[in-house]
């Protein structure tokens, strides 16, 4: 876009409009860049050579000739930087190392459960996430960290607030400890929000309005409106597992109130219901094994739970009419069941004109969509109009 100013009114951020045209990878030459933008040719030309420098961009094949010396093209290069994306879920911690294209470099994952404290949990992502950059030191240089915590977390300081399955965390300076180890920017967030920004970035990226919901030992959603995460004014919008539903009058929630979704459609609740009537059921994974051996009563009640939750997702819907609801977490990667319990009832409850093109789906990421959604919030910053300009002033 040509600035009406003139090029001296120009500011940095404003010529960073050059790499934001490149980012989506087509090769183009300086004249080309100088007729997009309105700049002059020798801004362009230092421009583009800034980004070089600092290995943001790559010479490609020259544009073909229309007599004498053909253009050279630039197209954007994430390969010589990377982030660590950082799925800390309620029972494992998985890391992955990305490069700016998105592309997993290396990954490693443990089961270790987050009530061990943030001094152990972090103190392991610390050790095996510095192990993995040694590993491709040669290659990229890191850049940002993003991470998911299975709790609520203020969204400007990256600190939990009351996670109900996190003792020892609540705001605890998760942001700070990490940087001191490995000295680059962190971003934390909820992992339902990113898990929800994981799925829209790699498999919804033409839809700008999703519902991602994750249904395991809690359940939350993650809400994209516009094409960006919705957190709200505290950073809890999308926190669904608490809202009061008939069927858990009275059922008492780890959260200290009565009737929560989350008290009656979770796994622990469900595998309660299944002890009750004498199943060898102490948790998500054993509920999972149940359905996919077909056991009859774990298929009825997880079915079930889809139809309560999707109770609450028809009011989602009215609200946030959104293109897709995407179903994730264990249990609803268990099978069908859950799916269908709350299509049954999406479907059959909302307008027809929220649904007419309404997709519900399982969720494509699975056990990856948190920790490519983490890598992802980290990559955007990265990428970003300030963090560009940052990393060029550095190198000047």
């Amino acid at each position: 876009m040509i600035d009406p100013r003139g090029q001296e009114a120009l500011t940095g951020a404003a010529q960073s409009e050059i790499f934001q045209i490149l980012r989506d990878g087509t090769p183009r030459t300086r004249s080309e860049l100088a007729t997009l933008t309105g700049l002059a040719r020798s801004t362009v030309a230092a421009r583009v050579d800034a980004l070089l420098r600092v290995n943001l961009l790559a010479p490609v094949a020259d544009a073909a000739s229309t007599g004498g010396r053909p253009s050279r093209q630039f197209a954007f290069d994430g390969t010589r930087h990377a982030v660590l994306g950082v799925d800390i879920g309620a029972t494992h911690v998985h890391l992955a190392l990305t490069d700016l294209h998105g592309t997993k470099l290396d990954d490693i994952q443990e089961e270790l459960a987050v009530a061990e404290g943030p001094d152990i949990i972090l103190g392991w992502v610390i050790e095996h996430g510095t192990r993995l950059l040694q590993q491709h030191s040669d290659r990229v240089t890191l850049r940002a960290v993003g991470v998911g915590l299975p709790g609520p977390v203020e969204h400007t300081t990256g600190r939990p607030v009351d996670p109900p399955i996190m003792p020892g965390w609540a705001n605890f300076d998760v942001p700070g400890v990490l940087r001191q180890s490995l000295g680059v920017p962190i971003y934390v967030d909820y992992d339902v929000n990113v898990m929800a920004l994981g799925e829209h970035h790699d498999y919804w990226s033409d839809v700008a309005d999703l519902l991602f919901v994750k249904v395991a030992s809690g359940i939350g959603a993650g809400v994209i409106v516009g094409g960006r995460v919705h957190r709200g004014a505290q950073g809890v919008a999308g926190d669904i597992g608490h809202i009061w539903v008939p069927e858990a009058d009275g059922v008492e929630c780890r959260c200290g109130s009565l009737g929560c979704l989350e008290a009656i459609a979770a796994g622990p609740a469900i595998a309660a219901k299944l002890r009750a009537r004498g199943a060898d059921v102490n948790g998500t994974a054993d509920i999972i094994a149940a359905v996919r051996r077909g056991d009859i009563d774990a298929v009825r009640e997880v079915r079930e739970a889809g139809r309560i939750i999707g109770r609450v997702l028809t009011t989602c819907v009215s609200l946030i009419n959104p293109a897709v609801i995407v179903l994730g977490g264990a249990l609803a990667n268990a099978g069908d069941h859950l799916l269908a319990g709350a299509r049954e009832v999406i479907y059959t409850r909302s307008t027809a004109l929220a649904t007419g093109s309404l997709q519900i789906v399982r969720s494509r990421g699975k056990q990856d969509a948190a920790v490519s959604g983490a890598s992802a919030m980290a990559i955007q910053h990265v990428l970003s109009v300030e963090s560009v300009e940052a990393m060029v002033r550095v190198d000047a």
